[in-house]
């Protein structure tokens, strides 16, 4: 067994990444390892979990042949340009084809300084890096494009952060780390050749149509765009908030990267803010699609020049292809509430149904998950469909209309099909933080059913069920969440 890391990145952009090797853990240790994704990446759980495997997860040893890599990108953070960044704890070991043929990269996050390090310590430590993978997790199974775990190992170090922490590595396997702030970075450089080195790429790996198109890199930027519209969507429809999206936390890939202040929306709130940093609420659950056009836009300036000569052409042509993230984003979202509310057709007044349900929602404090779940207890009448809306003001006279819309109608069909549409599991903040505080004392059972839960996402909701269950007041609306660096 080998791991067959290619080194593509690497060579084809040495000016975008400094050779590195990770720092050396003095005791790794395997904390969990994800055989799904060994598997999608041919590489054998058992062989992964032997010793010397477990030091290449940790960062302590490198594969033979492998290139390791810090890559390089800027970004704007909160708004404002912040120049270079790069991995500042993470080390690109290589990308490894996958089942599909396809070139998945393996990196280290929290694998200790690099160049790119600005002063911190470059190690991540076992609360954020669970919390990672469990999250990742929890979004596969939904359906919700993400990168992935495949391993958290310990370093066999302390860390200072709130005092002195376990020091620990993520193992993250991602469609690429190609990020907007990687073409910021290209683009601020002034060379088009590399810029259109960089594109060229981007639609070599992720949109290989747009190589066709009569304007290739006008092509990949809708790409990106309509990739996004639907991660958004996917991530409002669940109650997700990401906390800082960044734009060097954005992929060309529409994959869900960097899972740091992260959480999902308990008692509903478009207000909600999560994030220990995010004083300002830029970064708030309703803003997040507001954000993304803005984010959009930094992609769409890297590429003026390889749209057009003419910049004004170039400008018209980028401004309408990011102005299409709207109504894409409103299209896709309305799809998927149509669909959690158990309705097979579109009508005029849907979009209606739906903003009155989520105010219901919102002035009733009601658990955004439960919420929707308990839809198919109200239509069979299991009595939690009323314990989950007996305060909720205004939902009665929702749910005549909702009936109404639905038309004849078997409750018990439409029932299943709400309940394979609307999630009672998700990687709620307590539960998360139970598990994490569990790890840190030994015990790996309470991660084990966590991850059992997550990956069923859908159901059975069973009486008795602590993880369908919402958290304490405590973690519904003053939770906060650190990036863990």
């Amino acid at each position: 067994m080998t791991w067959r890391l290619e080194d593509d990145y690497a060579r084809r952009f040495p000016d975008l990444g400094l050779d590195w090797t990770p720092q050396e853990a003095p005791a790794p240790r395997l904390v969990a390892l994800i055989d799904s994704v060994a598997a999608e990446l041919g590489l054998d759980a058992a062989w992964l979990r032997e010793p010397s495997q477990v030091a290449v997860l940790a960062g302590a040893a490198v594969p033979p042949g492998a290139h390791p890599v810090a890559q390089a990108y800027a970004g704007h953070q909160f708004g404002q340009f912040a120049g270079l960044l790069g991995d500042g704890r993470a080390v690109l070991l290589g990308e490894v084809k996958d089942a599909t043929g396809a070139l998945r990269d393996v990196s280290l996050k929290g694998s200790g300084r690099t160049a790119f390090s600005r002063g911190g310590d470059g190690k991540a430590v076992l609360g954020p890096v669970l919390r990672e993978l469990v999250v990742s997790e929890g979004m596969q199974a939904l359906g919700i494009p993400t990168t992935r775990a495949l391993a958290a190992t310990e370093t066999g170090e302390q860390v200072w952060r709130q005092g002195m922490e376990r020091g620990a590595v993520l193992a993250r396997v991602a469609a690429s780390h190609l990020r907007v702030g990687t073409f910021e970075l290209v683009a601020r450089q002034g060379d088009p050749t590399r810029l259109r080195a960089l594109a060229d790429y981007a639609i070599e790996r992720h949109q290989p149509a747009a190589r066709d198109a009569d304007n290739p890199y006008l092509a990949l930027l809708r790409s990106v765009v309509a990739a996004q519209a639907a991660l958004l969507a996917d991530w409002m429809a669940v109650g997700f908030i990401h906390g800082v999206m960044n734009t060097d936390n954005m992929t060309i890939s529409g994959e869900t990267i960097d899972y740091g202040p992260c959480a999902f929306v308990e008692a509903f709130d478009e207000n909600a803010v999560f994030s220990s940093i995010d004083t300002g609420g830029r970064y708030r659950f309703g803003q997040q699609p507001g954000i993304a056009v803005w984010n959009l836009s930094r992609l769409a300036e890297t590429l003026l020049p390889l749209i057009a000569e003419d910049p004004a052409a170039a400008v018209g042509d980028a401004t309408a292809a990011v102005e299409g993230f709207i109504p894409a984003f409103a299209e896709e979202l309305l799809a998927r509430h149509r669909h959690k509310l158990g309705l097979t057709d579109a009508r005029e007044g849907d979009q209606a149904l739906v903003d009155d349900f989520l105010r219901v929602l919102k002035v009733g404090a009601v658990d955004h998950t439960l919420g929707w779940r308990a839809l198919s207890a109200v239509l069979v009448g299991d009595p939690r469909g009323a314990e989950i809306f007996g305060g909720a003001t205004g939902f009665d006279e929702w749910r005549a209309r909702w009936v109404e819309r639905l038309g004849a109608f078997d409750p018990v069909d439409v029932a299943v099909r709400l309940d394979a549409a609307n999630p009672v599991h998700v990687p709620r903040n307590h539960l998360v933080e139970e598990a994490i505080a569990a790890a840190n004392a030994d015990e790996l059972e309470p991660l084990q059913a966590l991850l059992e839960a997550v990956r069923s996402p859908f159901g059975p909701w069973d009486e008795g069920d602590r993880f369908a269950e919402p958290g304490p007041e405590a973690f519904t609306r003053s939770y906060v969440t650190y990036c863990g660096t």
